[in-house]
């Protein structure tokens, strides 16, 4: 069997469930119990972005459901058993998975893409129904045949809409193919599908409106299966001793569904776990690429928030779902609200922050590149920046980061020290790679501008920053503040005021300056 029934699934959910890495997440059985031949409404979607648990959990609804195969004593050792509806629909269907992100290594076009997929669907009701197909039978009609029912999970929906060669019409037959199948059948019990994108992006009207659609920014319903919460990695901590709570929380932890519950990235987090460390594990392909592509095409519409974000200051914004009815990503609160279905930007009470250590070094290799302009020229100055800065070089670092000013003047018409903090981060961003770096972080007897807390043997850096005062008041003050504190069991602490005239009138108007002291 190509599609019904087929056992691909089911073995792999039997196997990662024997993993002890595995993170129960059965109780999605029962959210969707509800659903299962419901009149009223059988069709749902879900979007995530790559990574957090979409197949996983396709390949656990394939073994629950599927009656070719006894998966009792699975399921038995999970939270699903102890659930009224467990026994309901355990084993009791026939089930059509499709994953469509399968194709053969020589596909050139669409044709080449559906063809084996509508062969292999028909192939397979010919073999278990023993019915005649004739070639141009629509695929609707080769089920009905069949006088029986199904459930059809369908992973990776939208795959196919990032290839090269599938153009708009392709992608209009391949949502009529979809139509076909499973849109208002009478042999469709359950219809699960995933994907990255909600099916708004690419349809309007009623062609899908069949499917009731749960993405990162209205999700209430089954946010906490996709993603791990905190009790779940503390859990694992304690089952896995060589990894840290704070550690996979600094690099894999700050998304947020509808309901408040904070989630970390479950790929990264199975990947540090495996591999014994913490380290960058996000792929850079499909949507990182559009991403991407979205920011640099309209930098000029998001920069100041992408900016303000890799600064750590969050930016206010209302987006209710995901906005973009175009096929085209152009205004800000279409590209905004594309980054937080990706999972490049989370949304919480009203703003939008960059989740964490991981994405923060994505947005660094993003904001480096030669077409994002001025801030392309400041992230490249950054290294020059840092080793200045490690070097307590103060006339070389107050000329590279009155550089950085010039270099983005429009950007950073600054009069206060949050707006030079902004342009800091970004003269600071390759220090990411060996430090974490906190703003207004509090410590002592207040909050210090900036914190470099070093990730192994480097010194710690404690910046702060005036206006209109000079650079030796900021080492007083983080001195008299005690602002150490935070980092005081370092080997090495170094500190730096940065000091900037905004006053016309003074004879330094719009020069930096710069105080660097090894205090330990």
């Amino acid at each position: 069997m190509y599609y019904l029934n087929t056992k691909e699934p089911v073995e792999k959910f039997m196997n990662i469930s024997d993993n002890p890495l595995y993170v129960d997440k059965s109780l999605l059985i029962d959210k969707l119990a509800s659903s299962v031949n419901n009149g009223l409404g059988h069709d749902v979607c879900i979007t995530r972005p790559r990574r957090f648990g979409k197949t996983i959990n396709a390949n656990m609804l394939a073994a629950y459901y599927c009656k070719n195969y006894d998966t009792k004593a699975t399921f038995d050792k999970l939270k699903i058993s102890q659930m009224t509806s467990y026994h309901k629909h355990i084993n009791k269907y026939n089930v059509i998975y499709i994953d469509f992100s399968r194709m053969d290594d020589d596909c050139s076009s669409y044709n080449d893409y559906i063809t084996p997929i509508k062969n292999g669907l028909k192939a397979d009701l010919i073999s278990q129904y023993h019915i005649n197909i004739e070639s141009y039978d629509r695929i609707f009609n080769c089920f009905n045949k069949t006088n029986d029912k199904f459930i059809f999970i369908l992973d990776e929906w939208d795959f196919i809409f990032y290839k090269d060669f599938i153009s708009e019409k392709d992608k209009e037959k391949y949502l009529d193919f979809l139509k076909d199948l499973v849109k208002d059948q009478n042999y469709v019990v359950l219809t699960y599908m995933t994907g990255i994108l909600p099916i708004a992006k690419y349809t309007s009207g009623s062609s899908l409106n069949n499917f009731k659609e749960y993405n990162f920014l209205n999700d209430r319903k089954y946010s906490e299966f996709f993603g791990f919460t905190k009790d779940e990695i503390l859990k694992l901590c304690q089952q896995y001793s060589y990894m840290k709570y704070e550690d996979l929380e600094y690099w894999y932890d700050g998304y947020y569904t509808k309901n408040n519950i904070k989630l970390f990235n479950p790929r990264s987090v199975y990947n540090a776990f495996d591999n014994e460390y913490c380290d960058n594990y996000w792929a850079e392909t499909g949507p990182m690429n559009e991403i991407a592509d979205c920011i640099k095409n309209n930098i000029d519409a998001v920069k100041k928030d992408i900016v303000q974000l890799v600064s750590g200051i969050p930016v206010k914004i209302k987006l209710e779902g995901y906005s973009a009815t175009d096929k085209e990503l152009k205004s800000r609160n279409n590209i905004l609200s594309a980054m937080v279905i990706y999972g490049f930007l989370t949304y919480h009470d009203g703003c939008l922050y960059v989740p964490n250590h991981e994405l923060m070094l994505k947005y660094e290799q993003v904001l480096a590149q030669k077409n994002m302009g001025g801030v392309h020229d400041i992230v490249e100055r950054s290294e020059r920046i840092l080793e200045a800065t490690l070097n307590k070089n103060e006339e070389i670092l107050a000329q590279l980061i009155e550089e950085s000013h010039d270099k983005e003047i429009d950007l950073f018409h600054y009069n206060d020290e949050n707006s030079m903090a902004c342009l800091l981060t970004l003269c600071y961003i390759k220090a990411r790679d060996d430090y974490d770096i906190k703003r207004e972080d509090k410590t002592g007897k207040g909050r210090c501008d900036m914190i470099f807390r070093p990730m192994s043997n480097e010194p710690a850096i404690i910046i702060e920053l005036k206006v209109n005062d000079t650079p030796e008041s900021a080492i007083d003050q983080i001195i008299s503040k005690n602002y150490v504190q935070e980092v005081e069991k370092c080997d090495e602490i170094i500190l730096v005021g940065i000091s900037y005239n905004s006053d016309s009138t003074h004879p330094k108007y719009k020069k930096h300056q710069c105080k660097i002291v090894q205090y330990k």
